[in-house]
């Protein structure tokens, strides 16, 4: 592996992020009575498929879905690049940890954005707990990967 590079701060620009995000939730809280958490929104997208009982609110799931999808496009085309972004180049490793992800999400009843962004600001134990599990989880695996392996 390569050196770590740190990670610009950008405060003002994470503000800004943050405050996106929580406007999305607001407005997907207001407008459909719903959780914005990517996994649920996702797994409601996957079970909507008409006459298989499944909830019948498609277009704001997908336009949501297409939404993170096209954010990047929208940089590209005001600044002329794409967002920096550092992927690992280790497919194997990324597929290990996208499954440990949906298996964290399917045994957690839900992701970082459910619990993190809409949990905590409507004060739920549940999603405290989550979120403590998720953090210290993600401090050992950094540990592990950028300091052990």
């Amino acid at each position: 592996m390569g050196p770590v590079v740190p990670t610009e701060f950008t405060p003002w620009l994470s503000l800004f992020g943050g405050v996106l995000i929580g406007l999305s939730a607001v407005m997907v809280m207001g407008l459909f009575g719903k959780i914005a958490g990517i996994t649920g929104i996702t797994k409601g997208l996957t079970t909507a498929i008409p006459g298989t009982g499944g909830p019948n609110d498609r277009g704001w799931r997908l336009s949501f879905l297409i939404g993170l999808v096209a954010a990047p496009l929208v940089v590209l085309l005001t600044t002329g690049a794409f967002p920096q972004q550092s992927v690992p180049t280790n497919v194997w490793g990324m597929a290990l940890a996208g499954l440990l992800v949906g298996f964290g999400t399917s045994l957690g009843a839900g992701c970082t954005s459910g619990h993190g962004v809409c949990g905590l600001a409507r004060l739920s134990p549940r999603s405290a707990a989550a979120v403590a599990v998720f953090l210290v989880a993600a401090v050992l695996a950094t540990t592990l990967v950028r300091h052990v392996i």
